[in-house]
């Protein structure tokens, strides 16, 4: 996005097309164009028509505070979800924190969040269009907040109570999984974390590289892990923590409610009555003996995380299901199972197993009028195909 025809739609003018712009979102593309063309330069029509198709994105992230908001592609695809950033907001409320400054704020959606819980917040970018952007959000919203184009690895962060940092995980060629890669490197970031700081990271990074004493918190939003996040010094509360939201509310679970995996702990058993698979954060920060031990039951196979017991419990960490067969685990039989069970509509849950959902479901051509939900696994190592039905 061009910084001049940005600011020009922060004026009355710029206000007023993307206000039409926001009426024409839903029409043929073309044809927004040149509606808009009818009173603006080609220029101000295409910034006014991107960001009104970036606010109705934006909804999934921000919600109703999307429709105030600005946005750059780039800036939204990495801003951090409004109810995780939230609650980020909150753990440094608990925490006493009065200031922050935010080391590569993008379009400024952690900005928002932490000012909006009362921290005095400053941030930083080397994208001027994204100072911009982040600077033209917090008046939006009418929070306090300072922005400023600048080099994260420059700006000594001692003056504020936390640093917080989101580095950039995308290179020339696209996504990037190699953290020396990540927009500031990561020895920035282990610099970071050696005074009170929260380090925003993918939730696939391998537990080995968290220094010691630093906490690492996996976090999913209505299902999906959206990320994790990295506690060093006072804001450092344990080792490995899993935090679920939900429209319940929040959940955590801890390294500390995480019994060891064995005979001290939680074991490998047959499949009871009922089946639990643990929330994607709580999987990727290895507690899931931690929903064995909340529902007395065990591990299906010490490699797989799926949790079976003889008891059914409702739990915000964990989808129960209460298992009514098990059926055929080869592909042909396990069609023919279905089809005299009259099953047309197939769900199917795997872990474990080198299994494609969506092209197995197409070689079954089920046809029948009933819906029925499939867990393909491992059980004590063998392929094991359990008919289940979802508790409510």
């Amino acid at each position: 996005m061009d910084l001049d025809a940005f600011r020009w739609l922060l004026t009355d003018a710029g206000q007023a097309l993307l206000d039409r712009a926001e009426e024409l979102v839903e029409a043929e593309p073309l044809a927004a164009q040149t509606a808009l063309r009818r009173d603006a330069t080609p220029e101000h029509a295409a910034a006014a028509l991107t960001q009104a198709r970036l606010r109705e994105r934006a909804r999934a992230k921000f919600g109703d505070l999307a429709a105030r908001m600005y946005f750059t592609p780039d800036g939204l695809e990495q801003a951090t979800r409004l109810p995780v950033a939230r609650h980020r907001a909150a753990r440094l409320q608990a925490y006493a924190a009065r200031t922050l400054v935010d080391l590569g704020c993008g379009i400024g959606g952690d900005l928002v969040a932490a000012a909006g819980a009362g921290l005095t917040c400053a941030g930083v970018d080397l994208d001027p269009v994204r100072v911009a952007v982040a600077e033209a959000n917090l008046a939006a919203l009418d929070l306090p907040g300072a922005v400023m184009v600048a080099d994260a690895t420059t700006v000594d962060p001692s003056p504020f109570d936390v640093a917080f940092a989101d580095p950039a995980r995308r290179g020339a060629r696209g996504r990037t999984f190699d953290v020396d890669d990540w927009t500031p490197p990561w020895p920035f970031v282990e610099r970071l974390l050696r005074r009170d700081s929260c380090v925003k990271v993918a939730p696939g990074i391998p537990h080995a590289l968290v220094p010691d004493g630093v906490e690492a918190e996996w976090v999913s939003d209505h299902g999906e892990v959206k990320e994790a996040a990295l506690w060093s010094g006072g804001l450092a509360t344990t080792g490995r923590r899993a935090t679920v939201i939900g429209e319940g509310g929040l959940a955590t679970l801890t390294d500390e409610d995480a019994p060891p995996l064995g005979e001290a702990g939680v074991g490998v058993r047959p499949v009871g009555r009922y089946l639990y698979e643990p929330d994607g954060a709580v999987v990727r920060a290895g507690l899931v003996t931690a929903v064995a031990a909340a529902v007395q039951g065990g591990l299906v196979d010490e490699h797989i995380a799926y949790v079976t017991g003889d008891a059914a419990y409702r739990s915000p960490v964990a989808r129960g299901y209460e298992v009514l067969e098990e059926l055929p685990y080869r592909e042909k039989a396990l069609r023919a199972a279905l089809r005299e069970r009259g099953i047309g509509t197939l769900t199917i849950k795997k872990r474990g197993v080198d299994v494609v959902p969506e092209q197995l479901r197409k070689r079954l051509a089920l046809s029948g009028d009933e819906a029925g939900t499939v867990v393909l696994t491992r059980v004590a190592g063998a392929g094991t195909a359990l008919l289940v039905r979802p508790l409510a």
